[in-house]
């Protein structure tokens, strides 16, 4: 049996492992239950499935990639990755327990809904649900982009791009139409243990076969390539200390207002539960040094990868000294890492649609089951499309996706600052996200992210922050007669 046709059999095999996982997860559950069981897993999971569903978040394809493609292409930056899920795991702790009691207490589903409730304005969730459509559907592209690379590669090229890209897309959207987040997280299971077991291993096993051992590797990396060890990294990247500080505060505080972090927060059986993740978290992020320093480790293997070949740095290594039935492996647990996160992306905008847009529709208002089968509807149509975007215009989406995070971050102030200050009126709110998003539309697509040095997301939160403040001081929120504890979140500390 050929290289290609042994590690395409091993990737066949635990496709179909995957899938019918995501059946298991639902066994006995009654079809899969409503809205809330399918998107939230019923907020019943426990601290481990918590634990690795939300780890499997923070380790996508990118880990692989583009983690390896940036230690390749520039070296230090990438650990900006790093340190912002890290902060933003800090910051979780107590932000995560005050979603999680607010969706409790009034049965929302999604940050729209939250929104939505907040203000008391059901459109407004609708609005949000959009805008926040726009910003996911490239992270869905580039999660189906990252599977089918790692899909052709590992099959030596028996499985054309094309294939790769229907293949990822297919396997994702049947698992997660059938087992919602309680599926993603027993599959995340699987994925963490072949994540820990193969970067340990390629940990070990690069520096031994390639150099004299670390020692060697190192001592190479600190004579020959020095640049790649420091901000802002090498080639005159515009990654210097100002947006590294920057970027790692933005993301940090983006995080965990990211709808697929909030569904997470959301699926938990308590409080306390998300307080031990925020602490285990971090331990997690060990795994991303290994392929940022195997990407550096590439440069003295194969010198001279350009543009998008970069981000093959890591695999390249892998399929040139490891046997078939290894590359196999190691790419199951790439693609893992693609359908995990890519299934909770398409998950959270059914959601979304489901529990804020269609609810809009009076005879689906009071139906979890017409709202679920139609959050099902859109998690096909929402992949479809960006399937169809990864064949026919690729870098319409790709650009897209340099203003995903930042403009995610444009949503801080209507969300968090809204559930704790209850002057914050939805004029103000409005108003700071219409100028947010304008202005990183503005500054990421005329090329000038970084902006003097600055993450342009962070210019443009703070220029949020002040149009939302102004305008409340100018027009107050209209008078509300529900109580705080019905508007505002709080930490449930002992909950």
């Amino acid at each position: 049996m050929s290289d290609g046709a042994v590690a395409t059999t091993l990737f066949g095999v635990f496709m179909v492992v995957t899938v019918a996982l995501g059946l298991l997860a639902v066994r006995g559950r009654g079809g899969g239950g409503g809205l809330a069981e399918w998107s939230v897993g019923g907020r019943s999971l426990g601290a481990v499935f918590i634990w690795v569903l939300m780890a499997g978040e923070g380790y996508t394809s990118f880990s692989y990639l583009g983690a390896a493609g940036w230690g390749y292409n520039f070296g230090a930056p990438v650990l900006y990755v790093v340190a912002y899920m890290s902060c933003g795991y800090a910051v979780g702790y107590v932000v995560g327990p005050m979603l999680w009691s607010y969706a409790r207490q009034h049965g929302l589903v999604s940050i729209t809904d939250m929104v939505a409730h907040r203000y008391g304005r059901p459109w407004v969730g609708a609005a949000v649900a959009v805008l926040v459509t726009v910003f996911l559907l490239p992270y869905i592209q580039l999660q189906i982009t990252g599977m089918g690379v790692v899909v052709s590669t590992i099959s030596y090229g028996a499985i054309s791009l094309n294939w790769a890209y229907f293949i990822g897309f297919a396997v994702t959207t049947v698992f997660v139409v059938v087992s919602g987040l309680r599926g993603s997280a027993w599959v995340s299971v699987l994925k963490d243990l072949l994540v820990i077991v193969t970067l340990a291993f390629l940990a070990l096993y690069v520096p031994v076969h390639y150099f004299d051992g670390y020692g060697d590797f190192l001592g190479r990396l600190v004579d020959e390539k020095s640049a790649w060890l420091t901000l802002p990294g090498s080639g005159g990247s515009p990654y210097g200390e100002g947006w590294f500080a920057t970027t790692t505060f933005l993301n940090a505080l983006t995080v965990v207002i990211f709808p697929t972090t909030v569904a997470g927060y959301l699926g938990a059986r308590s409080a306390d539960g998300l307080r031990r993740n925020a602490i285990w978290l971090p331990a997690y992020n060990i795994l991303l040094f290994v392929p940022m320093l195997l990407g550096m480790a590439a440069l003295f293997v194969v010198p001279g990868l350009t543009g998008a070949d970069s981000n093959l740095a890591l695999f390249k290594l892998v399929v040139d000294s490891l046997p078939a039935w290894a590359v196999g492996i190691i790419g199951v647990a790439a693609a893992l890492s693609s359908i995990v996160p890519m299934a909770v992306f398409m998950l959270v905008i059914g959601t979304m649609w489901g529990s804020s847009v269609f609810s809009l529709v009076p005879r689906w208002r009071e139906s979890s089951s017409a709202q679920k089968t139609w959050s099902q509807v859109v998690v096909v149509v929402a992949g479809a499309l960006a399937l169809v975007l990864t064949y026919s215009a690729p870098n319409t989406l790709v650009r897209l996706s340099l203003i995903s995070y930042e403009g995610m971050a444009q949503l801080v102030p209507m969300l968090l600052v809204g559930l704790v200050w209850r002057r914050l009126s939805l004029v103000g709110a409005l108003s700071g996200v219409v100028v947010g998003v304008g202005v990183v539309c503005g500054l990421v697509f005329s090329g000038r992210d970084p902006v003097w040095g600055v993450n342009a997301g962070m210019v443009a939160l703070a220029l949020n922050l002040g149009v939302t403040l102004m305008v409340t001081y100018v027009r107050p929120a209209d008078r509300d007669a529900r109580l705080d504890r019905d508007v505002l979140a709080r930490d449930p500390v002992g909950g």
